[in-house]
């Protein structure tokens, strides 16, 4: 059986808190809390096991990252070495929840084997189940939110808590390198999805040995416009955030308590430090976001980024439109080849886009360096603003010396919304990227 075949990743909901003032930046506070001694801190390898190929190798580390509200955050942490592939500087960190498990390991071997270079898999970020009731998830989350808006005790939002994580982590990776490789470990390309996204841009915001980024399904940033915009699209909030909603923290209240809350934790709040190279990875039919979130805050990041839309998939990016055992490839191959630029210094390509409306007519105009290998507009239509369960079909485009123009009426009748997809190839990987998601409606809709 392909590994492919065996991928079940399913990636869990990282649901953030809704609206409020966004006050000061609280990097300050995330900056104190990552930086505090932690006496407990350790880590050892626990064992080196083979891989299913042969020559292939597994390194298997443990350690403690932190003591939290009493409790001791464990976590396991593995290295993945394929035969064919040799320590470098830099490394791919992905950072994600339970333990280790054969999807996990056949996916980091096959990230290892694309990007050239070993690959870590960070487990058990967060720690749980904790606190009373023994809450996981977003449950956990919406309850460390709630309880901080009670205390004013800054210690409690549990993204501080997962940053740290990430942070000894690297701690940890860089000490193994030495250790087992004689070789120094100087950088890392952080990527993760959902609420390790979310962990993903904040650790960013805070360590200067992150390199580069991938927030994969974390498509919520600016967190005070992007709640309305989901009233605006849905008409309601999207059910996947009831832990929140259940707990009063949708919208955040208006107190100054509130406001520093998502000075936190939302990651639009540290922007001025994100200026690493990004690769937002979202899926166009993800329950939890607006199909347009990323408008709502793309402009104002800094560069260098970009985006990769994976269409007809959900929160766990599997393509509905491939065979099973191909349904993931639009996101390994996006993470393998955005690495693979940082790794190797090979500049990543120069895209550039505008939507208009020419004539009456819906217009997109891309500028690309170098050209793609090929091009396509993907398009969706819906009676309605909510798109998450639309199915979206390819559209050719002319490609002409890097430039594409592509013109389409206004729909007829509904809500139609559109984006670019780009081919490209780094050292013989194919990968797409994206431009934004523009959605218009029909004249006949407008007031």
């Amino acid at each position: 059986m392909h590994l492919r075949n065996r991928f079940l990743i399913v990636f869990t909901l990282s649901a953030c808190a809704g609206v409020g003032f966004i006050a000061t930046p609280g990097w300050a506070d995330l900056q104190k809390y990552v930086g505090k001694p932690e006496a407990a801190f350790e880590w050892k390898l626990k064992s080196k096991i083979d891989g299913e190929q042969a020559g292939d190798r597994i390194y298997d580390l443990q350690f403690v990252s932190q003591i939290w509200q009493e409790n001791k955050w464990q976590h396991q942490l593995q290295v993945y070495l394929p035969r064919s592939v040799a320590p470098n500087s830099t490394m791919f960190l992905w950072v994600t929840g339970g333990s280790a498990r054969a999807e996990y390991i056949a996916m980091g071997m096959e990230l290892a084997r694309k990007i050239r270079a070993p690959v870590a898999f960070l487990y058990h970020v967060p720690n749980q189940p904790l606190l009373e009731g023994n809450l996981r998830e977003d449950d956990l989350i919406a309850e460390t939110f709630v309880r901080y808006l009670k205390t004013k005790d800054e210690n409690w939002p549990l993204l501080f808590p997962m940053v740290k994580s990430v942070v000894k982590a690297m701690d940890v990776l860089q000490a193994f390198g030495k250790k087992e490789w004689s070789e120094p470990i100087d950088k890392f390309i952080v990527a993760g999805a959902s609420k390790r996204g979310w962990t993903t841009w904040l650790t960013a915001a805070v360590d200067q040995r992150i390199k580069a980024i991938a927030p994969v399904v974390i498509d919520t940033l600016n967190m005070r416009a992007q709640m309305p915009r989901q009233l605006q699209a849905f008409g309601d909030y999207s059910s996947r955030l009831t832990p929140y909603s259940n707990r009063g923290l949708l919208p955040i209240p208006e107190t100054p308590e509130g406001e520093r809350l998502l000075s936190m934790v939302d990651p639009w709040a540290y922007r001025d430090r994100l200026t690493m190279p990004k690769l937002i990875v979202n899926g166009t039919n993800d329950f939890y976001w607006a199909t347009d979130a990323l408008n709502l805050y793309w402009d104002g990041i800094p560069a260098d980024k970009w985006v990769l839309y994976v269409p007809n998939a959900g929160h766990n990016l599997r393509r509905q439109d491939r065979p099973q055992p191909d349904q993931l490839n639009d996101l390994i191959n996006g993470l393998a080849a955005f690495s693979r630029h940082q790794i190797t210094g090979t500049s990543m390509p120069k895209l550039s886009w505008k939507h208009e409306t020419v004539n009456g007519n819906l217009r997109l105009s891309i500028a690309a360096t170098p050209a793609p290998t090929g091009a396509r507009l993907w398009i969706a239509q819906t009676p309605t603003m909510d798109f998450r369960t639309a199915g979206w079909s390819e559209h050719k485009v002319s490609l002409t010396d890097g430039r594409i123009v592509a013109e389409m009426p206004p729909p007829d009748k509904g809500h139609l919304a559109f984006f670019g997809e780009l081919d490209y190839e780094i050292d013989g990987l194919r990968y797409h990227l994206s431009t934004q998601v523009r959605m218009t409606e029909a004249l006949g809709n407008r007031q």
